[in-house]
């Protein structure tokens, strides 16, 4: 079978995320490193892959997949990972959960809107407030829905499910950004199920991807730290 690629970013919330999902799938991939700060995502190739220029795109099965909870979600389909719950009401609840990170909290917090950000008020400052602003409120809400699980030690269970591949690096960047979590407990005890989890500890954003390459042009900025 052909080896999975990866087109990555090794910061991005998104991209995060898969790497999560496949290191629970055991399935070995390429990371491909696209670099969003030099603007390698407008790059012809890459629109090629996904015409929104985001990241990830997942090169699976002969297929090419964009947008990370369809990839997660193709992955659990094929996969047979349980990353959701069998009964369509309790899939609900878990799918509300993940989107009310992924689709609330992440898209106004993104590098495109946060650049905008400092653009219109010039000043660098503004970035780490507009990141608070928004950030704290989506949290707190999403504190709530998790009270309506008990079982743990992840978000909704015993094991990983698609709430906890959006919650840890939404957490990651919240951190980053000095957002106050530490009232938290239940997002905080589920991340830390989650960061003693071999597979999240491998997809974290420091840490070196020994399969990582960079296909674009070298006179492109490198990778940024």
């Amino acid at each position: 079978m052909t080896e999975a690629i990866l087109h990555d970013y090794w910061r991005s919330s998104a991209s995060y995320r898969c790497r999560i999902a496949l290191n629970l799938a055991e399935i070995r991939y390429t990371s491909v490193q696209v670099d969003l700060l030099s603007k390698q995502n407008r790059l012809p190739d890459h629109l090629g892959r996904n015409p929104q220029g985001l990241v990830p795109v997942l090169e699976i099965d002969g297929h090419t997949i964009t947008q990370s909870l369809a990839i997660i979600e193709y992955l659990d389909a094929t996969r047979g990972l349980k990353f959701l719950p069998k009964s369509p009401i309790a899939q609900a609840k878990v799918r509300a959960l993940a989107y009310a990170i992924a689709m609330e909290i992440h898209p106004v917090c993104n590098l495109q809107v946060a650049e905008f950000a400092v653009e219109i008020t010039g000043t660098e400052e503004s970035r780490g407030r507009w990141m608070q602003r928004f950030m704290r409120p989506g949290l707190e809400a999403v504190e709530k829905m998790l009270s309506n699980y008990s079982e743990g030690p992840y978000a909704c269970g015993p094991s990983p499910s698609l709430v906890d591949l959006c919650l840890v690096p939404q957490i990651y960047n919240a951190r980053r950004w000095n957002v106050k979590i530490d009232d938290l407990g239940k997002i905080l005890s589920a991340v830390h199920a989650c960061d003693r989890h071999t597979a999240f500890q491998t997809a974290y954003p420091e840490k070196p991807i020994k399969t990582s390459r960079n296909i674009y042009p070298t006179k492109m900025t490198p990778l940024s730290s």
